[in-house]
């Protein structure tokens, strides 16, 4: 049986945030959430980001699209902030309908949302290399190169330019010949072909013609007409362009981002929910205080599945960051806590929570987010009972260990946001609400 929800959604528009480095679990909040909502609206970045889903013994990958395309009342949107990769969605929308899952008016691409193009991905990649070891981690999805260009706006190319085929072939022609001499001047790469890619995305555009729309003027529309509506955060509030650990971040505001990349005013929101496992995990380069890399790592690494949904990349995992955390929630707004894979720490004999810094030679308990202060900084810790009993059948917080309530109750006290939802396994009916 599926958690009742329903009170979470008596709180208005709601914001889904991940609170770490990525990966918490948000995926299966906003399907849950989704059954109460009409409208799921992610804000920003791109098919770097990705999570899944299990429902029943199907396990769904996303990448771009919201989880909310699973309940078939709830309109799955990508807003303006978004950056597309119209071949990799295409695949995505494919492989969702060999899995049952129909798209038809229940997904909408702004016309004003930026395309992910091949020389983006091409430029992505070289530039990692060209790093050499002071890589940033990307996934070379070409996420980085396609903001910049929306920044510098004269090599920018968007959905409604992709739809019109005069105007998509006279950009790309231009486009393609500068990026040539960018190719080749620095890195030393061989030139692209401007008419394959022409047509290999024209085609994209005509299959993704009836999705694309105005959906600012959707979304307000749906807001005077009553409609309730969830918003969705791709990547997390530590990898924000600017609140995150910089330069170790992605290229878009990913906590903070809410109201440029949708149109819709922070007014309208009315609960942010930010999600949070009960560890700590990141994918790619960059500090990570509380990072166990050892036998502690590697067993939360293996009772979590901490391998990355789009690259396959095995996961850096460590204690919670409640300093962290705080940061996060007061930077993001949160509202409410949603506590994801509880279930991994079952069977430590002790948990250990990081309260405070050392940090040039002083004790701190607030984050810095620039990477190069951050990468000194040695955790402190406390530490808590742990416990071994299984989660599986729990069915109510009350029913928790006694040692999983007073480590969910540290984290609710240490953050001063209260914990509404625990997470306990994949599957839907594994969630607890109070």
């Amino acid at each position: 049986m599926e958690p009742d929800l329903a009170l979470l959604a008596t709180l208005g528009n709601t914001s889904v945030v991940g609170l770490q480095w990525g990966d918490e679990g948000k995926g299966k909040v906003v399907d849950l959430l989704a059954e109460q909502f009409d409208f799921a609206v992610r804000w920003n970045g791109g098919s770097n980001a990705g999570h899944s889903v299990t429902v029943g013994s199907k396990r769904y990958a996303f990448h771009l699209i919201p989880s909310g395309i699973l309940r078939p009342q709830c309109v799955s949107v990508l807003a303006n902030g978004v950056v597309i990769d119209p071949i990799q969605l295409l695949q995505e929308m494919d492989q969702l309908a060999q899995q049952g899952i129909a798209m038809g008016e229940n997904l909408r691409i702004s016309s004003a949302a930026h395309v992910v193009l091949p020389y983006h991905k091409r430029q992505d990649s070289l530039s990692e290399s060209r790093l050499a070891d002071k890589k940033i981690g990307t996934t070379a999805r070409g996420i980085g190169p396609c903001y910049a260009d929306k920044a510098t706006r004269s090599n920018a190319i968007r959905m409604g330019d992709l739809l019109d085929e005069a105007r998509f072939k006279e950009k790309l022609q231009r486009i393609v010949e500068e990026k040539n001499h960018l190719l080749a001047g620095l890195y030393g790469d061989v030139p692209l072909e401007w008419s394959p890619i022409f047509e290999q995305y024209r085609a994209c555009a005509q299959q993704l013609r009836p999705h694309v729309c105005n959906t600012v003027q959707l979304l307000h529309e749906a807001m005077a007409a009553g409609k309730r509506i969830m918003f969705e955060g791709a990547n997390a509030i530590l990898l924000d362009l600017d609140h995150g650990t910089y330069p170790f971040v992605t290229s878009s505001n990913c906590g903070t981002g809410l109201s440029a990349g949708t149109g819709v005013p922070g007014s309208a929101v009315k609960s942010v929910l930010g999600i949070v496992k009960a560890y700590n995990s990141r994918v790619g380069a960059g500090p990570f205080p509380t990072e166990q890399d050892n036998a502690t790592g590697e067993k939360i690494r293996q009772r979590g599945r901490e391998f990355g949904t789009t690259t396959g990349r095995p996961r850096r995992c460590g204690w919670l960051d409640l300093v962290a955390l705080r940061y996060s929630t007061r930077v993001t707004g949160a509202t409410a806590l949603c506590v994801m894979l509880l279930d991994v720490l079952s069977g430590f004999d002790e948990l250990k929570v990081c309260t405070a810094y050392r940090l040039a030679g002083k004790t701190t308990d607030w984050f810095e987010a620039d990477a190069s202060q951050l990468a000194s900084a040695e955790p402190i810790y406390e530490t808590l009972p742990g416990w071994h009993e299984p989660l599986d059948a729990v069915h109510k917080v009350a029913d928790l260990p006694a040692n999983a309530r007073r480590y969910l109750d540290k984290i609710a006290a240490f953050v001063g946001v209260p914990v509404r939802i625990v997470s306990i396994g994949p599957a839907r009916h594994q969630t607890l609400v109070q």
